[in-house]
């Protein structure tokens, strides 16, 4: 990055609020410089994708200065959106066009010249390599896919600033690397800024610049190294003890006051300490910080971690030994197209049992016959002693769900909520009011006020998995359930998950995330309908590239297993 590079964007002092809530930006200055890509990041809540609609005119500030390509968003929006485009985090795709009718359509909503598109279209067509799928249509693309079209769209009219917000949420990791590719590409050759915001801080720790904003307030822009040199001193790793798991020892961390993070990382624990050199406890070693540690430090300095008490059950599931969940030769066929084929596996009882795999792997289809909600075309799948096809409700008893998507009632209250789901488990009297309480306290639940729609994402999160055990399910299903989550609330989560894990709860997850796969107990990587890879983290870690100077994540083994099994497709397919 030119450190001499005129400045595109400059805020000063700039204020918005709605109603009566805190403000979502108190007084925001920052820059963002020509020709470079710069990370927004930060809790929910924090304000990015308010500052992202102030800059591209869709929102007006109450008060500061805001200077966009030199013009002023109050006055001259219509100017900026021009020079501006935008990719918000629903992008709105036309699912019954095709990707060239896609393209097409947006082009004419910019007045995108037919000349200007005989140049264009194949420049963005061979970028995000969906020119073999120009007459598919979009809503036959996988999720990486979408989002890519969705990029090849918003670019239709070269701009001279894109603004990203979030763009990889809900994408594999395969997909997620082949979008960045995308956006550095842009930023490297044609000399494009970008401004993006993120919940991943591996794609920050890539950027130019790294804005975090906590509260409205923005905490540190400064080059991404500048933020983990923060946690020089502060990082260690530590070994679980015999009997001791990775999800116990990280539990066990976290409420040393020596301790401000913790995370399982490869069989291990990953911790920052409170105070520089100085170990949490003994057989702690020194290792060397990453941006995420930083952030860390950052974000704990202005929000020391809050009391925790871990989620304790009115009543632990029965224990027994074997498989809770048997699938076997498990098949689900779309008339012609297969999309779950011959997929076996077994989860026992307490384990937290993962579910990976790209966008169309065929693991939603999975997970939806495993939740009872799909009927499967063949094979076997038992929950306990219940053959799920034949008994589907004896099944749906034992099973909480969370989706993906926040699945409760937006115009109710957090007890309305509630209320409604103990009625519909088939709760009544005494004991519904008992698990609702016992909801509202074990989920800190009782400070929610107004809608459930309004509250933020941390809160409806909460509100979701409280729903799911109302009725003391044995199994609790999680679809994607951190996605798009910022890192302190991905943190609080899954500590109420392995607790729920050490009661007794099984719990069956699908994640994006591939640090969240080392809580997992076992996993399956799924692609094409089929398991490629199953086993401990450990054992599919196994399967990425070894070098001395590198220790592999479970990241690595994922790409590593899908691209080796697309390759030897490619090769059967070609010979």
């Amino acid at each position: 990055m030119n450190a001499s590079a005129p400045v595109v964007l400059e805020c000063r002092a700039v204020h918005k609020s709605f109603g009566p809530r805190a403000p979502a930006l108190a007084g925001v200055s920052l820059s963002v410089p020509a020709g470079s890509l710069s990370a927004l990041v930060g809790p929910d809540g924090a304000g990015k994708t308010t500052l992202i609609r102030l800059v591209c005119g869709l929102l007006r500030p109450e008060r500061g200065a805001l200077r966009v390509l030199g013009l002023d968003p109050v006055h001259e929006a219509q100017r900026i959106q021009e020079q501006v485009s935008y990719m918000p985090q629903k992008f709105g795709l036309y699912e019954d066009l095709t990707v060239r009718e896609n393209l097409d359509l947006y082009a004419d909503l910019h007045g995108v010249s037919r000349e200007e598109r005989a140049a264009r279209y194949p420049q963005l067509l061979h970028m995000t390599d969906l020119g073999r799928f120009e007459a598919r249509l979009a809503g036959q693309l996988s999720g990486g896919m979408k989002q890519k079209l969705g990029l090849a769209c918003t670019l239709v009219r070269p701009p001279q600033l894109l603004l990203l917000d979030e763009p990889t949420v809900g994408v594999d990791p395969l997909s997620r690397r082949e979008l960045w590719q995308i956006v550095r590409r842009l930023v490297r050759e044609e000399g494009l800024t970008v401004l993006m915001s993120t919940a991943y801080l591996d794609e920050a720790e890539g950027a130019d610049r790294v804005i975090v904003l906590q509260a409205g307030r923005v905490l540190v822009e400064a080059a991404p190294g500048e933020i983990t040199r923060l946690a020089a001193g502060r990082t260690y790793k530590l070994t679980p003890g015999p009997g001791e798991s990775a999800r116990a020892l990280q539990a066990r961390l976290l409420g040393a006051r020596s301790v401000i993070d913790a995370v399982p990382d490869a069989g291990a624990v990953r911790c920052v300490g409170a105070h520089r050199e100085c170990a949490p406890e003994s057989g702690a070693l020194p290792v060397a910080p990453r941006f995420e540690d930083g952030f860390m430090v950052l974000l704990r300095g202005q929000q020391p971690p809050e009391a925790h008490s871990d989620i304790v059950l009115q009543r632990a599931p029965p224990q027994a030994s074997g498989a809770l969940i048997e699938v076997r030769g498990l098949l689900k066929r779309f008339g012609g197209f297969t999309a779950v084929d011959q997929v076996s596996f077994s989860v026992a009882r307490g384990e937290i049992f993962g579910l990976l795999g790209p966008n169309g792997a065929g693991k939603t289809t999975t997970f939806r016959m495993l939740c009872g909600l799909l009927a499967p075309s063949g094979g076997v799948l038992r929950i306990g002693a219940v053959d799920v096809a034949r008994a589907g409700d004896a099944a749906r008893g034992q099973l909480g769900y969370v989706a993906q998507k926040f699945s409760l009632y937006g115009p109710l209250s957090v007890r309305e909520n509630l209320e409604f789901f103990a009625t519909v488990y088939g709760l009544h009297g005494a004991a519904r009011r008992e698990r609702i309480e016992w909801a509202m306290g074990q989920f800190e639940l009782t400070g929610a006020r107004g809608a459930a729609a309004e509250l933020p994402g941390g809160f409806k999160q909460r509100l979701a998995m409280a729903a799911a055990l109302l009725h003391e399910p044995r199994i609790l299903f999680l679809d994607e359930p951190t996605s798009g989550a910022d890192p302190l609330a991905r943190r609080a989560f899954w500590r109420r998950i392995s607790a729920l894990a050490a009661q007794g709860v099984t719990v069956v997850v699908t994640t994006h995330f591939m640090q969240e796969a080392e809580y997992c107990d076992h996993l399956v990587i799924m692609d094409a309908g089929r398991v490629l890879a199953q086993g401990t983290p450990a054992e599919v870690r196994a399967h990425a590239p070894r070098r001395a100077d590198f220790e592999p994540t479970m990241e690595d083994a994922f790409i590593a297993v899908i691209e080796q099994a697309r390759a030897a497709e490619a090769t059967a397919g070609a010979a």
